[in-house]
C-alpha cells in the first residue's frame, strides 16, 4: 500500500512538474499611487469618454513617457501610468457639448482632440486648453506626424503639419483642412483633381517618407490611396479589401509604414499605402493563416513602435512580428488570461510590451492601474514556437536616428557594420523611402575580424539626389524643383522575429535647403583701404544723401519729388567695394558653408538696389544676351509681388529665357537684360554719378540649391566728373565756333597789319600802350 502512494505521488509530481515550469506570459501588478490620505477629490469639467467599443493607446514618438488611453475613461499621462489619474476633462467653459472623443493626436508639444466635431488643443505642459481656428465644417478625424530626429526646421515642420477631415463624406465634396501651426489654426486644403474623384473618403495622411499627401478613397468594399505630386500623382495604389471601418495607424520613423486594423482585418504597407497587404500568422516556419481574419479572432486592440507590432484579441490571443523588411507576418504566444474590455497595449522599450488596464477605485476618483509587463525576448526563446535563432550578432551604424540634408549638386556617405553569427550569410538590404527623390548605390566588402574570429563586413552607401545620378527615367523621379524627404534604412532581408533587440538603422534625409550654406560677396578693394571713406566716420552713425533726380520710392525708375537721406548700417555692410564709374562691374559671389568656403558662385543672380537708385544698367540686353523669349525683369516681378513684398524675385518665380520653360515671345530685344551670372558676361553699367550704392542679391537659378541664397552689400562709385550745368550739345558748338575763330584770326591778323589801316590801328596801340606806362610811373612816385 505504501508502495502503491509513492508510485501515485511520483506520478503526481510529474504531472505537475510542467505546469510549474511554464512560463507565464506576464505577471501582474497595480500602480497605485497618492491614495494614503483620504482627501476629497473632484473632477473639473466635462469627463471625457472615446466613441470606440475598443480601446486606444497613444503614445507620443518623442516623448516616450506621455501617453493618451481612449477608452470608456479618457486619461493622459506625463510618466507612463506610473501614478494614479483621474479621468481627462474639459473645462466647462470650452463648452464642447457632448464630451466624445472620436479621434486624438498628439502634435509636437500638444495634444488635439476631435470633440463634438470640433478640434481642441491641450498644452499639457501648461495646462491650458484652445479652441482650433479656421475650421468651418464638421469634423471627425486627425492624422499627422511627428518628427524625432532633430530640431531642423524641416523635421519640426512634420510634427507642425496636421490634417482635420470627416471620415464618410463623399470625396469630391469633402471639405479638407490643413494646419502648420500644430493645429492652433487651420486652412483649407485644395486638393488637386479631388473634384473628379469617386468613393468616400477614409482618411487624408501626409506621408513625409514619401514628400506626397495621400487620400484614401472607399468605394463598394474596396479601398485605394490617391497622391498629390509628380511622379506618384498619375496613378493610384493597389485596391484592397476595405471590410468595416479600418483604424490607420502611422508608425514612428518616417519610414512609410501603415497599420490597417478593426476587429476583423489587419493589413499592412510598407511604402505609404502604394501596396496593402494582409499580415500572416506563422507556428515556426510554416504559414497557418494567410491572414489574421482566417484565425476567426476578434482584434481588441493593436500597438506599435518603430520596429515592432502586437495585437490583442478578445480570445485572449497575444500576437507579435517585427516590421523589418520582407516581414510581414506574427506569431501567436501561449494564451493567458489577459483580455479585458479596457485592456490597452504599449510598447515601452525596444521587445517590452505593456498590457494595461485601468482600475476604479471605490473610495477615490483617481484610477489606478494594472500593468502585465511582457518581456517578448524572453517569450520567443520557448522551443514551442519553434523559432529560429538570430543570423546577426551586431548590426550598427553611426547615422542611426539622426538626420541629414542633401541641397542640389551634393552627396552623402554612409557607413553601416554587419557581424553575422558563424556559418551564417546574411543578407543586408538598404532601401529608401522615396526612390523618387533618393537615389543610393551600396558597396559591402570585408572588413577584418572580431576577437572570436567572426566575419565584419563594412556598408559603404553613398546617397544623392535621384534625378543627378542619371539613371532614372525623368517620368519616375520626382520634380528638381520641389524639395523632398526620405528616409534610409539598413535591414536584414528576411530577419528572424528572434532578432529583437537588432533594429534597423534608419535615419532622415532631406533633399532640400542646406542651413549652413551662405554667400559673401568679395570685398578685397574696399573704399576704406583706399582712404576715399573713413571706417571711423561709417560707425558714427553716418548717413548720406541721394539726389531726387536719381532715385524712385516705387521702384519703377521715375524721378522722386524730394532728396533721401539713408543712414549707413555699418554692421551690417562694412567697409563699401569700391567700383570706378566707367568699367563694367559685377561682384564676385562665394558660397561659404559652416564658415568654409566651397565656390565661387557660377550661377544666374539679380541685383536690385534696395533705395530705388535707378542709376545704372546692364551691359547685355534681351538679344545680346541671346534670348529665345522675353526674359523677366524687376518691373514684371514687382507687379506680382503681392505679399511677398520687395525682394520677391527668387528660384521659385525664376524663369530663364533660354530655356523652353518660357513662353513668352521675345518683342522687345533691345531692353536691358537683367539677369547677371550664367550662360552671359553680363555686368552692371554705372552712370555718371559718384556716391553710395546698397544692393540686394539674389540666387535665382533654380537649380542651384534650395535655399533662398540672398545678402545685401554696399558699393562706392568713384571717378565721375560733375556733370555739366550747360547742354552738351551747346558746349560743343561753343567750343568748335572759338577753335575756328582762332583759326581764323591766326590767318587774317598778319594781313591786315601790313596795310595802311593796320599800321595806323598798330601807331594808336602803341601810343596808348606809352601813356599808360607814364600813368604808372607818375603814380609810383607819389606813393
Amino acid at each position: 500500500m505504501l508502495l502503491l502512494l509513492m508510485v501515485a505521488a511520483a506520478a503526481a509530481t510529474l504531472r505537475l512538474c510542467p505546469l510549474a515550469r511554464a512560463q507565464p506570459l506576464c505577471r501582474t501588478h497595480t500602480v497605485r499611487t497618492g491614495k494614503v490620505f483620504h482627501t476629497r477629490q473632484r473632477i473639473q469639467g466635462d469627463r471625457l469618454y472615446f466613441s470606440s467599443m475598443t480601446t486606444r493607446l497613444i503614445k507620443h514618438p518623442c516623448k516616450k513617457n506621455v501617453a493618451l488611453y481612449l477608452g470608456r475613461q479618457v486619461f493622459l499621462t506625463t510618466d507612463n501610468f506610473e501614478s494614479s489619474l483621474l479621468p481627462f476633462s474639459i473645462p466647462t467653459s470650452m463648452q464642447v457639448g457632448t464630451p466624445k472623443v472620436t479621434s486624438a493626436h498628439f502634435a509636437g508639444p500638444v495634444l488635439l482632440l476631435v470633440l463634438n466635431q470640433k478640434v481642441y488643443i491641450y498644452d499639457y505642459e501648461v495646462n491650458s486648453w484652445n479652441a482650433s481656428v479656421g475650421i468651418k465644417h464638421p469634423v471627425s478625424h486627425l492624422s499627422g506626424d511627428n518628427c524625432c530626429y532633430s530640431e531642423h526646421p524641416s523635421c519640426m515642420d512634420i510634427s507642425n503639419s496636421v490634417f482635420a477631415y470627416l471620415h464618410g463624406d463623399q470625396v469630391s465634396e469633402a471639405n479638407i483642412y490643413f494646419s502648420d501651426s500644430c493645429g492652433y489654426t487651420f486652412q483649407k486644403f485644395a486638393y488637386e483633381r479631388q473634384a473628379e474623384l469617386a468613393g468616400s473618403l477614409g482618411g487624408v495622411f501626409y506621408f513625409h517618407s514619401l514628400s506626397q499627401v495621400g487620400l484614401l478613397l472607399i468605394d463598394q468594399g474596396k479601398a485605394m490611396f490617391c497622391y498629390s505630386h509628380h511622379p506618384v500623382n498619375h496613378s493610384f495604389g493597389l485596391p484592397f479589401d476595405y471590410n468595416g471601418t479600418l483604424d490607420i495607424l502611422i508608425t514612428p520613423g518616417q519610414k512609410g509604414i501603415l497599420i490597417f486594423w478593426f476587429e476583423k482585418s489587419l493589413l499592412v504597407s510598407w511604402n505609404a499605402g502604394q501596396l496593402v497587404d494582409p499580415v500572416e500568422v506563422k507556428e515556426g516556419r510554416q504559414i497557418v493563416y494567410s491572414s489574421l481574419s482566417e484565425a476567426k479572432v476578434t482584434i481588441h486592440t493593436v500597438a506599435a513602435n518603430e520596429n515592432e507590432l502586437a495585437v490583442l484579441t478578445q480570445e485572449n490571443h497575444l500576437y507579435y512580428g517585427n516590421l523589418g523588411v520582407l516581414s510581414r507576418s506574427l506569431v501567436k504566444f501561449a494564451d493567458q488570461n489577459i483580455w479585458s474590455q479596457e485592456a490597452a497595449l504599449m510598447f515601452t522599450n525596444v521587445g517590452m510590451l505593456e498590457i494595461l488596464t485601468p482600475l476604479p477605485d471605490s473610495v477615490f476618483l483617481a484610477f489606478d492601474f494594472q500593468k502585465c509587463p511582457v518581456n517578448i525576448q524572453a517569450i520567443l526563446m520557448d522551443p514551442k514556437l519553434q523559432v529560429d535563432v538570430c543570423k546577426v550578432e551586431l548590426l550598427q551604424g553611426e547615422f542611426e536616428n539622426k538626420m541629414y540634408t542633401i541641397d542640389m549638386n551634393s552627396a552623402l556617405e554612409l557607413t553601416a557594420l554587419m557581424i553575422p553569427r558563424p556559418g551564417m550569410s546574411p543578407v543586408p538590404l538598404v532601401m529608401v523611402s522615396n526612390p523618387h527623390s533618393l537615389g543610393l548605390q551600396a558597396v559591402i566588402y570585408e572588413d577584418g575580424y572580431t576577437y572570436d574570429g567572426n566575419t565584419k563586413h563594412r556598408l559603404n552607401i553613398s546617397l544623392m539626389q535621384q534625378h543627378h545620378w542619371g539613371r532614372a527615367d525623368p517620368n519616375f523621379t520626382s520634380s528638381i524643383r520641389r524639395p523632398t524627404m526620405s528616409t534610409i534604412t539598413v535591414d536584414i532581408a528576411n530577419k528572424e522575429i528572434s532578432c529583437v533587440d537588432l533594429k534597423p538603422l534608419t535615419a532622415l534625409v532631406s533633399v532640400g535647403c542646406d542651413l549652413e550654406k551662405k554667400i559673401v560677396i568679395q570685398n578685397e578693394i574696399t573704399a576704406c583701404y583706399n582712404g576715399i571713406l573713413d571706417p571711423v566716420a561709417l560707425q558714427d552713425n553716418y548717413s548720406y544723401v541721394i539726389e531726387r533726380d536719381a532715385y524712385d520710392p516705387n521702384f519703377r525708375g521715375q524721378k522722386a519729388t524730394r532728396d533721401l537721406v539713408v543712414h549707413y548700417h555699418y554692421e551690417q555692410l562694412g567697409c563699401p567695394h569700391l567700383v570706378y564709374y566707367d568699367t563694367p562691374w559685377k561682384p564676385v559671389v562665394e558660397l561659404w558653408r559652416g564658415g568654409k568656403f566651397k565656390e565661387v558662385v557660377e550661377a544666374e543672380y539679380v541685383l536690385l538696389e534696395v533705395n530705388g537708385l535707378f542709376t545704372y544698367t546692364y551691359s547685355l540686353t534681351a538679344g545680346t544676351a541671346f534670348c529665345t523669349a522675353q526674359p523677366q525683369n524687376w518691373t514684371t516681378i514687382l507687379e506680382h509681388a503681392g505679399d511677398k513684398g520687395l525682394f520677391a524675385w527668387d528660384r521659385e518665380n525664376y524663369v530663364s529665357c533660354h530655356t523652353d520653360d518660357n513662353k513668352a515671345p521675345l518683342r522687345w530685344p533691345d531692353v536691358p537684360y537683367q539677369i547677371l551670372g550664367g550662360p552671359t558676361d553680363n555686368k552692371v553699367v554705372f552712370d555718371q554719378r559718384n556716391g553710395m550704392y546698397i544692393f540686394f542679391l539674389s540666387i535665382v537659378d533654380p537649380h542651384y540649391s534650395y535655399c533662398r541664397l540672398e545678402t545685401s552689400f554696399s558699393v562706392y562709385v568713384y571717378g565721375a566728373f560733375p556733370m555739366s550745368v550747360i547742354p552738351q550739345e551747346s558746349t560743343v558748338f561753343l567750343l568748335t565756333g572759338a577753335i575756328l575763330l582762332t583759326v581764323w584770326l591766326a590767318y587774317i591778323l598778319p594781313k591786315l597789319l601790313s596795310t595802311e589801316k593796320g599800321l595806323r590801328l598798330k601807331g594808336f596801340w602803341v601810343r596808348l600802350y606809352g601813356r599808360c606806362r607814364q600813368s604808372c610811373a607818375c603814380w609810383q612816385g607819389r606813393r
